[in-house]
């Protein structure tokens, strides 16, 4: 990871002007992927960066640091050589400790990231997180989603997230690939292949979706 760039501001309901996003594409979905679902979903999520490049070229990816969905579209983007960004909560400037649950994925996005972004918000807390993704969603030009097409709830946000982004015109992808299913459980699938070939030791220890 080589640079750390603070929030740019954008707030929740403001869209900004596409040609100032850069062309990044934002990711959201559920945090509770059993571990054969979480490599279904990086597979489908891979294969769109695949056919955007063709379409659109290699324009950087963003998602916010958490287990799940998050860390299936960061290894799908380091694993088709896309840029990732992974934005990361902080308390007065300074980086927040993730959840316990989401600290192992937090560890292997932050490995595979070519960039953090700072992000003022509260890693416990759901509306903030929700908050969090919309400032991250308005930021970009394509929103690619884990969604299985249920409502949001009091613990996930994935539905509210896709129709925030329809609402403001921003192209929305929904991927939720046959067989893909959620898990109540808390286990974290091992590293990915790519970190592991940077030779990076497994990260300790893990969802705020």
């Amino acid at each position: 990871m080589s640079t750390t760039a603070r929030d740019n501001g954008v707030a929740g309901g403001q869209v900004p002007d596409r040609g100032a996003a850069g062309g990044e594409i934002a990711a959201v979905g559920h945090a509770d992927l059993t571990p054969r679902t979480l490599a279904l979903v990086e597979s489908a999520f891979r294969e769109r960066l695949e056919r955007l490049e063709r379409h659109v070229g290699p324009g950087p990816v963003t998602v916010r640091c958490g287990a799940g969905a998050p860390l299936a579209f960061g290894r799908a983007a380091r694993a088709s050589g896309r840029r990732l960004i992974v934005v990361v909560p902080t308390r007065d400037g300074v980086p927040a400790m993730p959840p316990r649950r989401d600290r192992m994925a937090a560890g292997e996005l932050l490995h595979l990231a070519d960039q953090a972004r700072l992000l003022p918000y509260e890693p416990d807390h759901r509306d903030s997180c929700v908050g969090a993704d919309e400032r991250m969603i308005a930021a970009g030009g394509l929103l690619l989603a884990a969604w299985d097409g249920s409502p949001s709830n009091g613990l996930d946000a994935t539905a509210h997230l896709v129709a925030y982004a329809r609402a403001r015109g921003i192209p929305v992808e929904v991927v939720w690939p046959e067989g893909a299913e959620r898990g109540a459980g808390e286990a974290v699938p091992t590293p990915s292949v790519a970190l592991r070939a940077r030779g990076t030791a497994e990260p300790p220890g893990a969802r705020c979706s």
